[in-house]
């Protein structure tokens, strides 16, 4: 397939090239309008409890639940004549509105009920309603609300905040942090780039490739939002996996060309066999990225189904960009891809004379690797406690639903402003109140009230209100608002003093549904939200990993005929990404470095995150593995005795001839997945930092070091399998021609020394 693919390339580069050029220019226009059919949640099963409770209350208690709360503050206070005009005002704007219903104010509230609505200093109070719609449309809405009110007017401050103002919040800010983060990452890709090979001509061709996986995502992302939800968060991380598995890929490709034409072949000779043998890698190292990447698509969260769907999409374009684009464009250059070459001017600027290339026994990494392999058993034991200890944070992890405080303080948004102030200056969080619904219930209507007694005396409650009064430590405070009892059932709103998303939210939530009610009870609001959010990802976690570990090994055993090989390249990923993950509970959970990043701390994390970066990191960390083994596998099969010193020096081999080129690419996609750590969200710093930190380890301590190390220790033990996974290889293994002729006796030898 690859050598069809190759000389396709070669017969026809100038149709190709126009073609990609078009594709380029229809994808950019058509996906320019991709963020405004995105949508920013997801976070929830579509049939979870939670979510049931949020519709029963907007469909059948008038939109109780508030989801949109405006804060009126005033230095005077919040019963000075300028607060009330402007609560008053306020409240008449959202009437006009056919959108907005269940509104409540502090002004317009009858004591005791309106004491909640108002600061523990009396200098701020609340207008709550409820956005009616689809949630992308609530989130438009509220855009359009803070358009007509936030901001100070007659010394009095109007702010937005609620779960649709965050969300349209989160929404504009990653759009905008898209852009910052390409801005950053394009120009500091070509200057390394240009340091890796030194040509202006060749460093232009991975970065073109790149732009060109970018435009395409961008369109199929906008595809996609046509038949299903996508999520906006898909769009930092699928054009940052596009823009750097393209610049991978044709990295792979030019360096591999590049070598060929140095080996004395003709253009079209290097051509094809840059493809055979360096697209082979790129074909397995995206399969083994889309493969890691569906296993997303098993969650019922179309958040996490999104990255599935685009990540397969993106994955595909920048491999095929990389092994008919490129190799069209390798054709017509010809000689010229060295063309622009900066190092011999920088060097007579520099006073240093340009030294010809080293053979590989010469190289930095072939006396690096040598050295390793001399104490295989100290360096390996070295590097897997170092990592382990590095990952220990990660036994302490917690998870918790996202909230406005993934917006960083730095971000200026209202929603953030408003979220502080609940959680800093009310008795209770009008935006995490516990809702309970009892759904058709019409018997006692005072049992309604005795329920509601019992639910006030859980620690942590600060009141209940229902249809049967509003409830304190048990006791009766006042009438309750006689709409929360009417022919559809009762609902009842519980406010608490605690974090939802905490330990102590969780506990809290379980002692409230341990009370005995009337009737059936559901249970909603923000803790309710987060427990069924943390079931939906754990019931599904063992069967994506799964799914994730079984790939990579079919992918591997594929690739290499090894059984061994795929074993060693999943506990060094679980080893890279353990790491990862306990950098990210030091960084981000216990709240080191929160001052740099301008990141807070909530004691836990986004749940989708470290499932999200297992994917990821995983797949990505193959693609140094498969690049690696590649030409480790190359040397083997050259090799003659097929010993222990022939595996030794296979490896040798092959980190000197690659190491170079991965450590570059590691360092391309970091610069690539760094970007995002430019980003006011805190959860896309997480996943830009973390996969960082997975890429620069594996590129280094992983394969530069450990991989050796172990290879060493297996010996020839690294290429067996047993005799009837070896003859399964022999039949289904996809392989390129091992060289230009003889590829039957390279197979026959491969089968012997395996067996």
């Amino acid at each position: 397939m690859l050598v069809r693919i190759a000389h396709l390339a070669t017969r026809h580069p100038r149709t190709i090239l126009l073609a990609a050029a078009l594709l380029a220019v229809l994808c950019g226009v058509f996906g320019a309008s991709v963020t405004s059919h995105m949508k920013t949640g997801g976070f929830t099963s579509s049939d979870a409890e939670s979510t049931q409770v949020s519709r029963l209350v907007a469909d059948n208690f008038g939109g109780a639940e508030p989801d949109l709360i405006l804060l009126v503050h005033d230095d005077a206070g919040a019963d000075s004549a300028a607060a009330k005009a402007t609560g008053a005002r306020l409240v008449d704007t959202l009437r006009s509105r056919g959108d907005v219903i269940g509104i409540q104010s502090y002004w317009n509230t009858p004591q005791p009920l309106s004491s909640a609505l108002r600061s523990t200093d009396g200098k701020s109070a609340l207008v709550l309603g409820y956005i009616t719609g689809e949630e992308t449309a609530a989130q438009k809405v509220a855009g359009e609300i803070a358009e007509q009110v936030v901001g100070t007017r007659d010394g009095v401050t109007v702010d937005e905040g609620g779960a649709s103002s965050v969300y349209h919040e989160v929404n504009e800010q990653i759009t905008h942090d898209l852009a910052v983060a390409e801005s950053v990452a394009i120009p500091l890709s070509f200057i390394v780039l240009i340091l890796v090979f030194g040509s202006l001509v060749a460093a232009f061709l991975p970065l073109a490739v790149g732009i060109f996986a970018i435009l395409t995502t961008l369109a199929i992302l906008r595809t996609l939002t046509v038949f299903t939800d996508v999520s906006i968060f898909a769009l930092n991380l699928t054009t940052a996996l596009g823009l750097a598995l393209a610049i991978d890929y044709s990295l792979f490709i030019v360096s591999r060309y590049r070598e060929e034409l140095g080996n004395g072949l003709e253009v079209e000779a290097a051509v094809v066999r840059a493809v055979q043998t360096a697209g082979r890698t790129v074909l397995y190292s995206a399969l083994t990225v889309a493969l890691s990447v569906a296993a997303l698509g098993v969650f019922n969260l179309y958040f996490l189904k999104s990255f599935a769907y685009a990540g397969i999409a993106v994955v595909a374009a920048a491999a095929a960009a990389s092994i008919l684009v490129l190799p069209a464009a390798l054709m017509l250059l010809g000689h010229r891809v060295n063309a622009g070459d900066l190092r011999k001017p920088l060097g007579r600027l520099l006073g240093r004379t340009p030294h010809a290339d080293l053979a590989p026994e010469q190289t930095f990494w072939y006396r690096t690797v040598q050295r390793v392999m001399r104490y295989a058993a100290p360096v390996a034991i070295a590097i897997i406690v170092l990592l382990l200890a590095v990952g220990s944070p990660f036994l302490g992890v917690k998870f918790g639903y996202p909230d406005d405080r993934v917006l960083n303080a730095s971000a200026s948004a209202t929603s953030r402003t408003v979220g502080d102030a609940l959680r800093s200056d009310f008795r209770s969080n009008a935006a995490t109140n516990v809702m309970v619904v009892l759904d058709g219930y019409h018997a006692d209507p005072a049992a309604v009230g005795d329920y509601a007694a019992a639910l006030s005396k859980v620690p942590g409650v600060a009141g209940v209100l229902s249809g049967g009064g509003v409830y304190s430590g048990g006791m009766r405070a006042s009438a309750g608002p006689p709409q929360m009892t009417n022919g559809t059932g009762a609902f009842l709103t519980v406010a608490t003093t605690v974090d939802p998303f905490s330990a102590a939210g969780k506990t809290q939530l379980a002692q409230l549904r341990d009370v005995r009610s009337p009737g059936p009870a559901l249970f909603g609001g923000a803790a309710a939200i987060n427990v069924d959010a943390l079931d939906a990802l754990g019931a599904r976690l063992p069967l994506a990993g799964a799914l994730v570990v079984l790939a990579t090994f079919v992918v591997l055993f594929l690739f290499t005929g090894s059984v061994l090989l795929p074993l060693k390249a999943l506990v060094l990923n679980t080893l890279s990404l353990t790491a990862a993950f306990g950098a990210m509970v030091w960084i981000f959970q216990d709240g080191h470095l929160s001052g740099v990043l301008g990141s807070d701390a909530t004691g836990y994390l986004v749940p989708t995150m470290p499932i999200l970066m297992f994917c990821l990191a995983f797949g990505m960390s193959m693609d140094y593995e498969v690049f690696l083994l590649s030409r480790i596998r190359e040397e083997w099969l050259a090799s003659s005795g097929r010993t222990a010193a022939d595996s030794n020096r296979a490896v040798a081999l092959g980190v000197a001839r690659t190491g170079k080129i991965f450590t570059a690419a590691a360092l391309l996609m970091a610069i690539v997945m760094a970007a995002m750590v430019t980003s006011k969200v805190s959860f896309i710093q997480m996943m830009g930092l973390g996969l960082t930190l997975t890429v620069l380890a594996d590129a280094t301590l992983i394969r530069g070091l450990l991989a050796p190390a172990l290879m060493r220790l297996m010996g020839t033990a690294n290429w067996w399998a047993p005799a009837p996974l070896a003859r399964l290889h022999a039949k289904i293994g996809l392989r390129e021609d091992e060289s230009a002729s003889g590829t039957a006796e390279s197979g026959k030898h491969e089968l012997a020394g395996r067996t």
